[in-house]
C-alpha cells in the first residue's frame, strides 16, 4: 500500500516536472554552452527540458577542489546527460544519486592486478563513474567537450554511457535492450568491432575509434557513444553495422543531421 502511494506521488511529481518549461535564462545558458542544441527539433527540445527538470530535481551536485556549484554547471551537465535519453522512453539514471564536479582534471587512485600482484598508483582523470551511485566530472573538460561537437570527445556522454551500461546490472558494454534478438545483434556487431579495434591497436595501425575503447567492452561502448554523436558520418561510413546498433539504441540518426547541415552550408550542392 505504502509502495503504491509512493509510486503514485513520485510519478505525479515527475509528470509535473516534465510539463515545467525551462526559463528563457536557462535556455540562454544552454545555448551559449551547447552548440548541439541547434540540431534538435522543437519536440526534442521540449522533451529535453522535461528530462532536465527531473534530473535537476533528483540528482545531487557536489563541488570539490574549491569549486562552487552554480546553476550553469547544473544545467550544462544535466542537459548533456539527458541528450542520451531523448526519444528512448526510459528512466532518468535511476542508479545515480550524486554528481561530483572538480574544477579541472583531478588525480584519482588507480588499482590494477596482474595475477597475484596488485599495484596501486595515481592517474589524472577528466571523469569517472562509480557503481555506488556517484559520478565524477572535471568542469573544464565538460566545457571543452561541449564546445567542440566534432572532436569525438565528450566526457559527459562518456560517463553517462557508463551509467546506461550499468543499468543492466554489470558494466560489460551491453546496456538494457528491448528483446533477445537485439541482444544477439548487439553482441555480434559490437563484439566484432571491439576485437577489430584490439587487432589494430596491437598492430600499431590507425583507428577511427579512440584506442581507449580497447581497454574493455564497457569503455568501448562509452567511447563509441562519443563517436556516434560527435563524428557520426565517419562512424557510419567506416563501421556501418556498429552505427546501426547505436542508432537503434539511441533512436537518433546524427549522421543524417550532419549531412543535412553540410548540405545547407554548401548551398545544397
Amino acid at each position: 500500500m505504502l509502495l503504491g502511494l509512493f509510486s503514485w506521488l513520485f510519478g505525479g511529481r515527475r509528470r509535473r516536472l516534465r510539463k515545467t518549461p525551462l526559463s528563457a535564462e536557462a535556455w540562454g545558458v544552454l545555448e551559449r554552452n551547447l552548440p548541439y542544441l541547434k540540431s534538435l527539433t522543437s519536440e526534442d527540445r521540449g522533451e529535453l527540458a522535461g528530462l532536465v527538470q527531473i534530473f535537476l530535481d533528483e540528482k545531487r551536485f557536489e563541488g570539490c577542489g574549491g569549486l562552487e556549484i552554480t546553476p550553469e554547471i547544473r544545467l550544462v551537465v544535466a542537459a548533456q546527460a539527458c541528450m542520451l535519453l531523448l526519444r528512448r522512453e526510459t528512466d532518468v539514471y535511476p542508479g545515480l544519486h550524486s554528481i561530483i564536479i572538480y574544477p579541472s582534471a583531478y588525480v584519482a587512485k588507480n588499482i590494477s592486478a596482474d595475477g597475484f600482484v596488485v599495484s596501486e598508483g595515481t592517474q589524472l582523470r577528466a571523469g569517472q563513474t562509480w557503481t555506488q551511485g556517484s559520478l565524477v566530472l572535471s568542469w573544464d573538460d565538460v566545457l571543452r567537450g561541449a564546445a567542440d561537437v566534432h572532436d569525438g570527445h565528450n566526457v559527459v556522454f562518456h560517463e553517462f554511457a557508463h551509467q546506461l551500461d550499468q543499468q543492466s546490472g554489470a558494466a560489460d558494454g551491453t546496456p538494457p535492450l528491448p528483446d533477445r534478438s537485439r541482444y544477439v545483434a548487439w553482441a555480434r556487431e559490437l563484439g566484432k568491432e571491439y576485437r577489430e579495434l584490439l587487432r589494430r591497436i596491437e598492430a600499431h595501425r590507425p583507428t577511427s575509434i579512440d584506442p581507449y575503447g580497447g581497454t574493455n567492452p564497457a569503455e568501448f561502448f562509452a567511447v563509441v557513444t562519443e563517436t556516434f554523436f560527435e563524428r557520426p558520418c565517419q562512424l557510419e561510413k567506416q563501421h556501418p553495422g556498429l552505427y546501426e546498433q547505436l542508432r537503434l539504441f539511441y533512436r537518433r540518426d546524427p549522421a543524417a543531421i550532419e549531412r543535412g547541415e553540410a548540405e545547407r552550408l554548401g548551398g545544397g550542392g
